[in-house]
C-alpha cells in the first residue's frame, strides 16, 4: 500500500489526545451514607468493571476514527503495477463537439455526457496537475496548460461546433500541447462517439504517449442528408430552365420512405416532390427553375428529416450574367459572319476593335475574345491573352492567310501548343467532331450522317499531340483545337476564315452555336457551394470601392426578411484574410465562417461584389460508429479502452486506473462508523 500525501501521516500523533484524557481522567466521588457497606462494595465493584470495559472501548473507537480520517487525507492506494505514479501530471482532454455529438443518449444530448465525462476525469486529478482542454475547433486559447479550476470553467463553455476533425490529427494536438509542460507523467482522453470516419486513432504513432479512450454510445439514429448539388450545365443562362442535380443519401439501415424535398430560390420555396431512398443508398433527383432575373441568385434544398436536422439544408449561389460580351480583334475589317451571327441574340453583346488600338484594360469586361485574321501578335497582346484566358475568359483564333508564324509559335507556346506548320494549298475535308466537349455537347439532338462538316482549301498544322481536338481532319490533323489555360482556354482553328479558304462562315450548324458556346463558357463561374472548414480560399474579382477602400468584407445573409442578422462572433460579419493578385482578390475566411447559409462580399458602401454558399461538412452525417470491442481492436500497448459501461462514478474509475485501487473513500466509511459506535457505547451502555 502507497499514499498519494504520506505527509499527512503525521496527523497520527493527535490519537495521544484521547489517551491523555482516558489516562487523567478521575471521576468525582459522591459521598453517600449507608447503614450496610456490604452491599454497596459488591454494586461498586461491578460498576467499577463495567465502566472500565466501555470507557476502553470508546478510546479505541475514537483512535480508529481519528486513525481513519488521517488515513483518508493521506489517500492510500494499492498499485496495480510495479510503480505507482507520482509527481505532478498533464493531462490532456479531447471533448467532440462534433454535429453527431448533439444525437441523444438514454438521458441527454451525448455532448453533455462528454462533458460531465470530462468534468470526472480532471476531478479525479490533484489541484496541482495541470490541464488542456481541447475540442474540433482547435482554437489558439486551448493550446495551453491550465489549472484545474479553469479547466473546469473551459468544459463549461463548450458548445457544438460543425468542425469535425480525425483523431489522429487530435492525438497530433494534444501531444504537442503536453510537451510544453514540464510535467514527466502526461496522458491524453479522447472523450467521443467514435464514428467510423474519424477513428483512425491507430494512425498515431507515438508510443510512449499513454492515451485514455473514452466512448460515448448514442441510441440509434436514422438520418437521410443532402450530400451535395450541381448544375447539369456549367452555365445558367437568363430565361431558360436550369436542371440542379440534387444527391441525398439514408444512412440508416431501414429505408426512408416519404422524404419531403424543397427548393428555396430567391425568397420563394416551393415542393419538389416525396422521395423514397433504400436503406444504406443514395440517390439523385433533378430539380428544375427557370431564372428569371440578371445578377446573384440564392438557392437552398431541403429535406424534412429528424432528429438529425444539420444536413438537411444544402445552401447554393450562383451568377447569371445580364448579357454575354464578345470582343472581335479585326486585322482588317470587321467580319459580317461574326456579326450577322450575334446580331440577332440579344443575350449576346459584340463589339469589333482593331487591332492596332487595343485597351487591355477592358479585356476583363468580355467573356469572349476573337482574334480574326491578324497577321502578327505582339508579345504584349499574347500575354494579356493569357491573363484573360487564366482569369476564366475564352480566346478564339482564325489565323490570317499570310501569317506571321513567329508570332503565332510565340502565342501557341504560352498555351502549351508549340509551332504552327506553314499554311498547305491542298483541300482537306473536316470528318470528326467532338460532341463530349462543351462546346458542341449537347448542340446536336441527334449527330446523323448527314450532319455537314467544314471544309477547306488550305490550313495550318498545329503540333501533333498538344491539346484537345474539337474538330478534325480525315487525315487525324486538328482542323479546331483547345488549349487549356487556367479557368478559360484558347481555340485555335486551322484556317482563315475567308469564304474562298473555309466554308465554315457558310455552315450555320457548326459555326453559330461554337461561337455562342465558347462565349458562354467564358461565364463558367465558381463553384456554387463551399464546405465549413474545407473550404480554405474564396476567389473574387478585384475592385476598388469609389472611396477609395480595398478592405473586403463577407456578411451573412438573413433568410428570411425579417431576420436580423448574426453577430460578428457567430460568423455574422467579418473581415477575412485576404491577399490581391492582379485582377483577383483571394479571401481566407479560416473559422470564421461557423454557419451555413449564404455570405455576400462586399466593399465599404458598394454593393454586393459576389457571393458565397457554406455548408457543413457531410463527414459528420454518417451515424456509424466504433464498438469498444473494434476500438480495442488492434491498439497499440500505450492506448485503452475505457469501457462505457462506467456510468455510476467515473472520476473513481479514473482515479482506480490511475493509481490502482483507491483506499480513502473506505478510510471515511470507517471513521464515520467508528463515531457512530462510540456514540452508540455512550449512550446505550449504562453503568
Amino acid at each position: 500500500m502507497q499514499f498519494l500525501f504520506p505527509g499527512f501521516l503525521a496527523a497520527l500523533a493527535v490519537i495521544a489526545i484521547p489517551i491523555i484524557i482516558h489516562l487523567f481522567y478521575f471521576r468525582r466521588f459522591k459521598r453517600v451514607y449507608f447503614t450496610n457497606v456490604r452491599f454497596l462494595k459488591e454494586v461498586k465493584e461491578e460498576t467499577s468493571n463495567r465502566q472500565k470495559l466501555r470507557n476502553l472501548l470508546v478510546l479505541l473507537m475514537r483512535c480508529l476514527a481519528i486513525i481513519a480520517m488521517v488515513l483518508a487525507f493521506a489517500q492510500p492506494f494499492i498499485p496495480l503495477a510495479n510503480q505507482a505514479k507520482k509527481g505532478e501530471r498533464a493531462v490532456s482532454i479531447f471533448v467532440d463537439n462534433s454535429f453527431s455529438m448533439n444525437a441523444l443518449s438514454k438521458d441527454a444530448p451525448l455532448v453533455e455526457l462528454a462533458k460531465q465525462r470530462a468534468r470526472d476525469i480532471v476531478s479525479a486529478y490533484s489541484v496541482t496537475d495541470r490541464f488542456q482542454i481541447l475540442t474540433n475547433e482547435f482554437e489558439g486559447r486551448d493550446q495551453r496548460l491550465v489549472s484545474q479550476e479553469d479547466a473546469l470553467a473551459r468544459i463549461d463553455e463548450i458548445r457544438i461546433n460543425p468542425a469535425s476533425r480525425d483523431l489522429s490529427k487530435v492525438l497530433i494536438r494534444q501531444q504537442q500541447c503536453l510537451n510544453t509542460g514540464k510535467q514527466e507523467n502526461k496522458i491524453a482522453y479522447l472523450v467521443s462517439d467514435f464514428q467510423e470516419n474519424i477513428a483512425d486513432v491507430t494512425n498515431f504513432r507515438d508510443s510512449l504517449l499513454e492515451v485514455k479512450l473514452v466512448p460515448m454510445r448514442a441510441v440509434q439514429e436514422r438520418n437521410v442528408s443532402i450530400d451535395s448539388a450541381w448544375f447539369e450545365s456549367p452555365v445558367q443562362i437568363l430565361n431558360q430552365p436550369a436542371n440542379l442535380l440534387v444527391k441525398l443519401s439514408n444512412r440508416s439501415d431501414e429505408e426512408a420512405a416519404d422524404i419531403r424535398l424543397s427548393l428555396r430560390h430567391d425568397g420563394q420555396t416551393k415542393p419538389v416532390g416525396a422521395l423514397t431512398i433504400p436503406a444504406r443508398s443514395t440517390r439523385l433527383d433533378t430539380i428544375s427553375f427557370t431564372i428569371l432575373h440578371p445578377g446573384w441568385h440564392e438557392a437552398k434544398v431541403s429535406v424534412t428529416d429528424f432528429p438529425v436536422q444539420f444536413d438537411d439544408d444544402y445552401f447554393a449561389s450562383f451568377y447569371v450574367a445580364e448579357r454575354i460580351n464578345v470582343l472581335a480583334i479585326n486585322g482588317q475589317s470587321a467580319n459580317k459572319y461574326i456579326e450577322n451571327a450575334f446580331l440577332g441574340a440579344k443575350y449576346f453583346r459584340l463589339d469589333n476593335s482593331d487591332a492596332r488600338a487595343l485597351d487591355y484594360s477592358r479585356f476583363s469586361d468580355y467573356q469572349l475574345i476573337v482574334l480574326n485574321e491578324l497577321n502578327a501578335i505582339s508579345s504584349g497582346l499574347t500575354n494579356e491573352l493569357k491573363t484573360f484566358c487564366q482569369n476564366g475568359g475564352n480566346v478564339l483564333v482564325f489565323p490570317g492567310q499570310s501569317a506571321d508564324l513567329a508570332s503565332y509559335d510565340g502565342l501557341l507556346q504560352q498555351f502549351g501548343g508549340g509551332n504552327l506548320g506553314a499554311f498547305d494549298p491542298n483541300p482537306r475535308q473536316a470528318s470528326q467532331i467532338n460532341t463530349e466537349e462543351f462546346v458542341f455537347k449537347d448542340v446536336f439532338l441527334n449527330k446523323s450522317a448527314n450532319l455537314r462538316l467544314p471544309a477547306t482549301q488550305g490550313n495550318y498544322r498545329f503540333a501533333q499531340g498538344r491539346g484537345e481536338q474539337i474538330l478534325t481532319y480525315r487525315d487525324g490533323s486538328a482542323f479546331l483545337i483547345k488549349f487549356p489555360q487556367g479557368e478559360g482556354a484558347l481555340y485555335a482553328c486551322a484556317a482563315p476564315l475567308q469564304e474562298q479558304v473555309s466554308d465554315l462562315v457558310r455552315n450555320g450548324e457548326i459555326f453559330v452555336p461554337m461561337l455562342f458556346k465558347m462565349a458562354i463558357a467564358g461565364t463558367k463561374g465558381r463553384q456554387i457551394a463551399y464546405t465549413i472548414g474545407k473550404d480554405e480560399v474564396l476567389e473574387a474579382k478585384h475592385k476598388v470601392s469609389a472611396s477609395g477602400e480595398s478592405n473586403y468584407k463577407l456578411k451573412m445573409v438573413p433568410e428570411n426578411a425579417g431576420q436580423t442578422p448574426k453577430d460578428a462572433a457567430a460568423g455574422g460579419e467579418f473581415i477575412p484574410e485576404q491577399r490581391i493578385f492582379g485582377s483577383k482578390v483571394m479571401l481566407t475566411p479560416g473559422t470564421q465562417v461557423r454557419d451555413a447559409g449564404w455570405y455576400q462580399l462586399h466593399l465599404l458602401g458598394d454593393s454586393t461584389l459576389a457571393e458565397f454558399a457554406f455548408n457543413y461538412d457531410r463527414k459528420e452525417s454518417d451515424l456509424r460508429f466504433k464498438t469498444d470491442e473494434v476500438l480495442a481492436k488492434d491498439l497499440p500497448a500505450n492506448m485503452s479502452v475505457m469501457s462505457a459501461s462506467a456510468e455510476a462514478n467515473f472520476a473513481q474509475v479514473v482515479d482506480e486506473q490511475e493509481r490502482g485501487i483507491v483506499l480513502w473513500r473506505w478510510c471515511v466509511v470507517f471513521a464515520l462508523l467508528f463515531l457512530a459506535l462510540e456514540v452508540l457505547f455512550l449512550r446505550l451502555w449504562k453503568v
